[in-house]
């Protein structure tokens, strides 16, 4: 299959030349006119999937209906890889967006036109402080994975400087000394990467950067007071290259190749923290989709996400695991561990979050939407992934739950001590002469990674669940409080532990989720 000039069939290279062959069709969207005409209103450090499968997005969206009307000039910051694919294609790539929204299949394909042109940092440096003379551009969005926010020894006069934070100060730097300093030449900058605080992180960042640069106090003084440096929380699976032959698939039946071809869950969520009103303004696009809010504070939604999708992870991944589920996905398909999955966030998590900060109606209403993202058809997320460091996981998204449980209920919560019966027993190894722990499920080794697996592994070669289940709840340094305190806790959990043993776990869940539809 493939598009129609002078009566021939072609199958050729998206581009800004081809684009004007290929027809809009059922499940396609192509640019509007004249979006190529649109002035550069954001730099964006990162050419990453998660950009361009989220803020992006957004943007695109958003000049499709005629709202923010403005492009993005994408800068690469590190050396790996280069930026041919991006020219080839001048900016253009099609976006896969595929899942369950509202209990309803999506599949939607979008050429999105939102990129102008992709610079190198190490090759267009001077071509890069050049977009600080842009007065258009007062937005800067980035994602330079968590080990980019770091304060570095670096010199901002260096061509270029070797951190994104140098870089983002020598553009600042630049763009303060075109326009004078003056306030309406301050940028709005929303970092995405997946630490908490980030922009207030990078905001402290680039200060300390400005004063090891011995820096002008009238600069440091313009960066304060006409910046905005955003908190942002940010929400999608975005995995990126679909596999060849799906790739190959979608050229023939969309008729042009597309080295850039990226895939993401429907479901996608930015929040922006700010309560200023020329953010507002500048991020006008956030008035084009409900996944993406600009809030004077995002703890909420930090909340939801913690606890609602990775701590219902958390609990839920050695289980599944071990009743033999490889991804998250065929997990939904089995009625009783779905219907675990959903009692354990509808009556246990999003009751234990209800409060000043999140109420049960909320959680609720966003445990609706875990579960679409949990049955979509189109993503393979597996489960022994998420067991990775999973001492640490259960501490951080799910002790506290547990704790918040108790501050309201005596009654130990079913569902949460499961999931942790199933960790303890997914943490049942034994020392490998490999150097690494590994458990057994049915026939089958699985590696365990986990800081703690020698813990464990002693523990349970002592063949005694009462201790076992007594020693690692009672490890207040492990879980920063001591679990023992929590009434009927250890019973519950041990009383689960010895039923997963004795019936096998998906026996155990069927018989724990029987009990709980007769009552």
């Amino acid at each position: 299959m493939g598009s129609r000039r002078n009566g021939k069939t072609v199958i050729m290279q998206l581009s800004k030349e081809t684009i004007r062959y290929i027809q809009p069709s059922a499940g396609l969207i192509t640019p509007p006119e004249g979006v190529f005409d649109l002035p550069e209103r954001v730099i964006q450090f990162g050419t990453g999937v998660l950009l361009r499968g989220l803020p992006d997005y957004f943007i695109d969206k958003a000049n499709r209906q005629g709202i923010f009307n403005g492009r993005i000039v994408v800068i690469k910051s590190t050396a790996a890889g280069d930026t041919d694919s991006f020219k080839r294609q001048d900016g253009l790539y099609t976006l896969c967006v595929r899942g369950i929204d509202n209990n309803n299949k999506t599949d939607e394909t979008i050429i999105n036109s939102s990129i102008s042109r992709v610079l190198a940092a190490a090759e267009d440096w001077s071509t890069i402080l050049l977009c600080a003379h842009n007065p258009t551009i007062q937005l800067i969005i980035s994602n330079t994975t968590e080990i980019g926010i770091v304060l570095t020894d670096d010199n901002i006069l260096d061509s270029p400087p070797s951190s994104f934070p140098g870089k983002l100060l020598a553009l600042l730097y630049e763009r303060y000394k075109v326009f004078n300093g003056s306030t309406e030449s301050g940028m709005v900058i929303v970092p995405t990467e997946l630490i908490s605080d980030n922009g207030s992180m990078l905001k402290s960042i680039v200060f300390s950067l400005a004063e090891k640069n011995n820096l002008e106090k009238d600069f440091i003084h313009w960066l304060d007071t006409s910046n905005h440096f955003c908190n942002s929380l940010v929400d999608r699976i975005v995995p990126g290259k679909l596999p060849l032959s799906e790739h190959k698939r979608l050229e023939e039946k969309l008729g042009y190749q597309d080295e850039l071809v990226v895939m993401a869950e429907s479901f996608r969520f930015w929040a922006i923290e700010s309560a200023h009103e020329k953010v507002n303004r500048v991020l006008s696009f956030s008035r084009t989709d409900e996944g993406i809010i600009v809030t004077p504070a995002i703890e909420k939604f930090r909340e939801l996400k913690l606890r609602l999708l990775n701590g219902t992870h958390t609990f839920s991944s050695g289980l599944a695991f071990l009743a033999g589920f490889d991804t998250v996905r065929e997990t939904m398909s089995d009625e009783d561990m779905s219907a675990f999955i959903r009692r354990l966030m509808m009556l246990e998590i999003a009751s234990a979050m209800d409060g000043d900060t999140v109420s049960y109606n909320e959680a609720c209403a966003f445990a609706n939407s875990v579960m679409d993202r949990f049955r979509n058809p189109f993503m393979e997320h597996r489960w022994l992934s998420i067991t990775v460091n999973f001492t640490s996981k259960m501490r951080l998204r799910n002790i506290p739950l547990l704790v918040r449980h108790y501050a309201k209920n005596k009654k130990a919560p079913e569902h949460m001590a499961m999931g942790f019966a199933g960790f303890l027993l997914f943490m049942k190894c034994t020392l490998s002469p490999d150097g690494d722990y590994y458990g057994k499920s049915g026939n089958k080794k699985y590696l365990v990674q986990d800081e703690h697996a020698a813990r464990f592994a002693e523990l349970w070669a002592k063949d005694d669940i009462e201790y076992l289940v007594n020693s690692i709840l009672s490890d207040a340094e492990l879980w920063e409080t001591d679990l023992t305190a929590l009434e009927g806790f250890p019973k519950a959990v041990m009383e689960k532990l010895q039923l997963l043993e004795k019936e096998g776990v998906l026996s155990g869940i069927g018989k724990m989720e029987l009990q709980k539809t007769i009552a």
